[in-house]
Order: C-alpha cells, then structure tokens, then sequence
C-alpha cells in the first residue's frame, strides 16, 4: 500500500484537507483521505494520530506535489507576517511535530513548538 499512495501533508482540521482536496481534483488529481473518520469523531486526537493525512497515486506525485506548494499556508508571527528561516531566508516554515517517544505522541501540545523550511528542510 505504502508504494501506492504517496502522502501530501497531514492536517489538524478536516475544513484544511477538504480546501486542498478539492483544488486537486478540480485538476484531475483523485485523492484519498485517511483517519478522515477517526478524527470527526474525536477530533480531540487529531494531533496524537498525526492527523487527517492527504495521499495521492504515487504517479501523480509530482503534479500534486506542485499544486500544493503553490496554495499551502506558511507560518506567521503574531502580527501576520510571514517567519523568516534564519539559515537560508526562505518564508516557507511550517509546525513542525518531532512526535519523539510516546508521551509527545499522545501529549503532542507538551512539546515544544518547532518549525520546518521546507527550502533547506532545517527544524528550529
């Protein structure tokens, strides 16, 4: 399954996942949603189980690989500005979720915040 489907991003919140996935079927991309149901139910757990993951056919990978980058939401400070990575400038961070050791995976909000670039794929 695993060599199947390729994993977009995962998401805290279904309204999240549901704007992405329908941008790239809207370009012909079919799209999966997994633990979609899981976390309806409870979404107190979103965090613990790694969220609401977005996968695609591993063949159209690169496509909807492409269409999300240009569309995705990068993180900000307080007063909207867009968090600059200090190794390579790039404004392109996200949360990033460590989810070391099972207490951060079943306490995730204990653990300290950190951001990912996803230019030079630095943590901080």
């Amino acid at each position: 399954m695993s060599e199947k489907f390729y994993k977009i991003a995962a998401f805290e919140y279904l309204a999240d996942t549901v704007i992405i996935k329908g941008k790239l079927e809207s370009e012909g991309i079919e799209v999966f949603l997994k633990d979609e149901n899981t976390v309806n139910s409870d979404p107190l757990i979103s965090n613990a189980i790694g969220g609401i993951k977005l996968l695609v056919l591993t063949e159209d990978k690169d496509k909807a690989l492409e269409i999300y980058n240009e569309i995705r939401s990068y993180a900000v400070d307080d007063n909207g500005k867009h968090l600059v990575c200090p190794i390579c400038k790039a404004e392109k961070l996200e949360a990033y979720y460590s989810e070391k050791g099972i207490f951060y995976r079943l306490f995730p909000f204990f653990e300290k915040r950190k951001f990912r670039c996803f230019n030079c794929n630095a943590v901080l």
